[in-house]
C-alpha cells in the first residue's frame, strides 16, 4: 500500500525551489520525489543521502560509472522499483554507450555479454536484495571471479544506497516518470 508524502511538495527553501524550477524547465518533467526527499530532509538517512549516493556512484572506485549504474539498475529491478531501474539503466547505457548490453544484463544476467567479475558481483547483489542475505560461498564466488575486497565494498555501498531509495520510492508512491523522461521509448 502506497502512501503519498505531501510534505515533499512544500517546505523547501528558496534555493531548492530555484533548483527545482531549473530541473523542470530543462528536463520538461516534474522533479522526482526522491530528489525532493533528499532536499527536504538531507539528514533523513543519518547523514546527507546525497553524500551517500554521490560517494557510492561517483566516488573513487575500480568499478566504472557504467558498472555502478548497472548495479543500481539490477538492485532496483530486483526489488521491483520500475522507475529506479529505468533511470539507472538509461544512465548505464549512456555511460557504456551500449544500450543492448544493459538490456541483455537486465533480461538474462547469465547469458549477457559481461566480464565475469561484474557478472559475479551482480549475482551476489541480486541475491542480497532478494534473499536479504549472502553467505561465505557467495562471497568466495565473487572473489574467485577476480573482484577485489574494495570492489565488494563499493558494490555493497551501491546496493545499500539504492535498495533504500527504491524501497522508499515504492512505499511512498513516488512519482514515476514515463520512460521518455530517461531517454527510453514510450
Amino acid at each position: 500500500m502506497n502512501m503519498r508524502l505531501s510534505i515533499l511538495e512544500k517546505g523547501h527553501g528558496l534555493g531548492t525551489k530555484v533548483l527545482f524550477a531549473v530541473i523542470r524547465t530543462f528536463s520538461g518533467h516534474p522533479v522526482l520525489d526522491v530528489i525532493k526527499l533528499v532536499k527536504y530532509r538531507p539528514d533523513f538517512y543519518g547523514r546527507p543521502m546525497s553524500g551517500v549516493t554521490q560517494e557510492a556512484m561517483r566516488g573513487p572506485s575500480a568499478w566504472s560509472i557504467g558498472d555502478r549504474e548497472l548495479m543500481a539498475a539490477v538492485v532496483a529491478k530486483s526489488i521491483g522499483c520500475e522507475w529506479c531501474a529505468k533511470a539507472h539503466s538509461a544512465v548505464a547505457a549512456g555511460a557504456y554507450r551500449d544500450e543492448a548490453k544493459v538490456s541483455a544484463v537486465l533480461s538474462d544476467l547469465d547469458t549477457a555479454p559481461l566480464a565475469e567479475p561484474l557478472r559475479a558481483t551482480l549475482r551476489m547483489l541480486r541475491k542480497l536484495v532478494r534473499a536479504r542475505a549472502v553467505d561465505a560461498d557467495d562471497m568466495r564466488a565473487v572473489l574467485a571471479a577476480g573482484v577485489t575486497p574494495e570492489q565488494v565494498e563499493d558494490a555493497l555501498a551501491v546496493c545499500f544506497a539504492f535498495n533504500i531509495v527504491g524501497r522508499l520510492a515504492d512505499a511512498f508512491g513516488f512519482f514515476q516518470p514515463s520512460p521518455a523522461a530517461f531517454g527510453g521509448r514510450r
